[in-house]
């Protein structure tokens, strides 16, 4: 009998989604990456407070024209369907009818999960052609600016990001889909 090794089982978006509507993740902070399912961490009160502050230095900066959604899913892959700390689409929450699949601007709040996010969530989102993403730093206290995605065969989704700009507070930074914006990265900051 020829032996055979065990194998990871992933997991589609149908197949988590299906799970979901068990209960399989009630109460518990989840996304899929990759047909992985991780447990996000509950967020701590800096998260939060930098969460909100993020939201609203974002959503005046782009307007009505722009939803900026916080804690939403983005429909990337057959097999990741993430949930950033906020995406800003083109348009209003009642223009689509599922969850987008790209997005202008991807930001990630992080502290806990800092790693997780420059590398796995910054390869996926530069995988998905996300041409401006940043991780709002907490524990350094700066914003992490992400640009050109390109083609990079160590990264696990196969891309990463060749621009990385570090803003500190008392600069401001314009998003690449409303270069005349200036939001100060203090006002980002908990």
């Amino acid at each position: 009998m020829p032996l055979t090794e065990p194998r990871t089982v992933r997991w589609t978006k149908d197949e988590y989604h299906r799970l979901a509507e068990m209960g399989w993740f009630n109460d518990r902070r989840v996304e899929l990456l990759d047909g992985e399912i991780f447990e996000m961490p509950v967020p701590k009160f800096p998260h939060v407070i930098a969460l909100d502050a993020t939201t609203a230095a974002l959503r005046t900066a782009f307007g009505s024209g722009y939803w900026v959604s916080p804690q939403a899913p983005l429909d990337l892959t057959l097999t990741s369907e993430p949930i950033p700390d906020l995406f800003v689409v083109p348009g209003k929450a009642r223009d689509y009818s599922a969850h987008p699949t790209t997005a202008l601007l991807i930001v990630e709040v992080s502290d806990t999960t800092l790693s997780h996010d420059r590398n796995r969530k910054g390869s996926l989102y530069a995988a998905a052609r996300i041409q401006d993403y940043w991780i709002v730093n907490l524990v350094d206290r700066q914003l992490e600016i992400y640009r050109v995605p390109v083609p990079d065969a160590a990264q696990q989704f196969g891309f990463s990001y060749s621009q990385r700009t570090i803003r500190v507070p008392g600069d401001s930074v314009s998003p690449l889909a409303l270069p005349q914006a200036q939001i100060a990265v203090i006002d980002l900051l908990p």
